[in-house]
């Protein structure tokens, strides 16, 4: 399963998880800068538990190189699709967690879930001599209080079958559900000869659910309302997810559009996806410049098909607020 977008549109530019992927594909740079030293370089700063509980080996590091790796390998990755599992999985989740936190306090939830996740693997590995690198426990992390705040948020997920790509929306405690328990399989299944710090996932997953609850917990600064102001959106999210409706006996099918006032004023342009049974049909919609409220959009030939085999058309009712905000939005 490989998820393309969650349902659940932020409020907020997600500044702190931008930053996190910039930093992330920065030190991907560094780590291919060193060529044939690679190796080195990701014993030296990824989390090797053999380095805390072998004597012989601990002795050849400092206690500030020991403590550093611990926020280190989080940063580091494997190869260019591990980053890019990673970064994507945090761009779909990231944004909405970070718009219930704020900045600070998702900076500090997202580094206690890497580091925790890494401890995680240690103690159930203790001797192992491999270096674990990677942003995956802190963004199980991440992933775990997703889980908790928004359940029934819908993943656009593609599911490939063979060679044929199949789009679902999964609720989003089924999707993270089956993925934690994929997570705990294999798991169980492994003896760390796979490369895959499975109990780094586990970890961080669950102590993300502890450390939303205690986060939650902490107020909020006043500085953390006055970023919020500044990094408000001002437009409607540009995906958007409709689910028309139409006549039994009907060819033409009925959907909503959200835009903001500014949006509407200047016109825009959204992409659309409508999913139908097993298929997901995506659109550019063009919103032009001084629409009105409830104005009708129509889209030709994108309704049902009739018996004769000719298609009806589909209409997108524009409604214009200031939040522009939808559960069927992401």
């Amino acid at each position: 399963m490989i998820p393309i977008r969650d349902t659940i549109p932020s409020k907020n530019y997600p500044i702190v998880t931008h930053v996190i992927i910039g930093i992330n594909i920065l030190c991907f740079f560094i780590q291919l800068s060193y060529g044939q030293n690679t190796q080195k370089f990701l014993y030296l700063y990824g989390l090797v538990p053999a380095r805390y509980t072998v004597p012989e080996l601990s002795g050849y590091f400092s206690f500030g190189q020991q403590a550093f790796s611990f926020l280190s390998f989080m940063f580091l990755h494997g190869g260019f699709l591990h980053l890019l599992g990673n970064m994507w999985s945090l761009h779909i989740f990231g944004d909405n967690v970070e718009d219930r936190m704020g900045p600070f306090r998702f900076l500090m939830f997202y580094l206690l879930c890497g580091v925790l996740s890494g401890l995680t693997h240690m103690f159930l590995n203790l001797h192992s001599n491999l270096p674990t690198i990677g942003a995956s426990g802190a963004i199980s992390g991440v992933m775990g209080a997703y889980f908790i705040l928004h359940p029934t948020s819908k993943i656009l997920t593609l599911v490939p079958i063979v060679i044929i790509p199949f789009f679902f929306e999964i609720p989003a405690f089924v999707f993270l559900g089956i993925w934690f328990l994929f997570q705990f399989i294999n798991a169980a299944g492994s003896h760390d000869i796979s490369g895959v710090a499975w109990w780094a996932h586990i970890g961080g997953f669950i102590f993300g659910i502890i450390f939303l609850k205690l986060f939650q917990a902490f107020p909020v600064t006043g500085l953390s309302g006055t970023i919020k102001q500044l990094t408000q959106k001002k437009t409607s999210p540009r995906f958007q997810v409709i689910h028309p409706s139409g006549a039994i006996d009907g060819p033409h099918l009925y959907g909503t559009i959200y835009v903001t006032p500014r949006e509407a004023y200047t016109g825009t342009h959204k992409v659309v996806n409508i999913p139908w049974g097993f298929h997901n049909r995506f659109f550019r919609v063009t919103i032009p410049a001084g629409v009105t409220q409830e104005s009708l959009l129509r889209l030709r030939g994108q309704g049902k098909a009739t018996s004769q085999g000719e298609r009806g058309d589909l209409y997108l009712k524009v409604i214009i607020r200031a939040d522009a905000d939808s559960s069927e939005t992401g």
